[in-house]
């Protein structure tokens, strides 16, 4: 049993099946543990509780955690027996989080580098009176920013692609580096469109 494959993320559900949010495996079978959630199979959207989830025999190339006595399976998506309100969300501002939302693209020139070449701009310069804010915060490849300087971009003659703004939280936004396929059959095309990459 790695911790890897423990701190993956599980898409989690209300009663109504709305995500709300996304747990550690642990966290998530701790909740089918005590009877709280249920696994979802997220082919054939059957529940399972504790006993017929520690039950089910995983394929050789599902990811497992193994304990002395149980093979047992990574859930993917659980759903709350009990917790039926949306919660209101917030995306955090954080380098990372720009990242998703810019789609580790430079909002200059569009080019896709790798994040080793882009960094966090802002759009009017700290020394201008800029704030670290997600509206003036925007991805730029090294070149971009340094053409780009200590000036607006109006004052360097370099629109932006698209206007920055805090974007809506997702449970991608939650989920690090990972994308789990079948979380697709859960979340609306706005949630599933964020890219998850390198």
């Amino acid at each position: 049993m790695t911790s890897a494959v423990l701190e993956r993320p599980t898409l989690v559900l209300n009663r109504n099946w709305q995500p709300v949010g996304v747990a550690t495996v642990v966290r998530s079978l701790v909740k089918v543990w005590n009877g709280t959630a249920h696994v979802v199979d997220p082919h054939d959207f059957q529940l399972y509780d504790w006993t017929d989830w520690s039950q089910l025999k995983p394929s050789q190339e599902e990811p497992v955690i193994r304990t002395g006595r149980l093979a047992l399976r990574v859930p993917e998506v659980v759903v709350l027996k009990r917790y039926d309100r949306m919660p209101i969300r917030v995306v955090s501002f954080s380098r990372r989080n720009v990242f998703k939302r810019d789609r580790y693209t430079c909002q200059y020139c569009g080019c896709r580098p790798g994040s080793e070449e882009l960094t966090v701009d802002h759009v009017i310069p700290k020394a201008q009176g800029g704030k670290t804010t997600w509206e003036n915060c925007v991805l730029a490849c090294v070149a971009c920013n340094n053409r780009k300087g200590g000036r607006t971009p109006a004052q360097a003659h370099m629109p932006l692609r698209k206007t920055p703004t805090q974007p809506r939280w997702s449970p991608l936004f939650a989920a690090a580096k990972v994308r789990i396929d079948s979380w697709s059959r859960f979340l609306s095309e706005a949630y599933w469109n964020t890219e998850l990459q390198d």
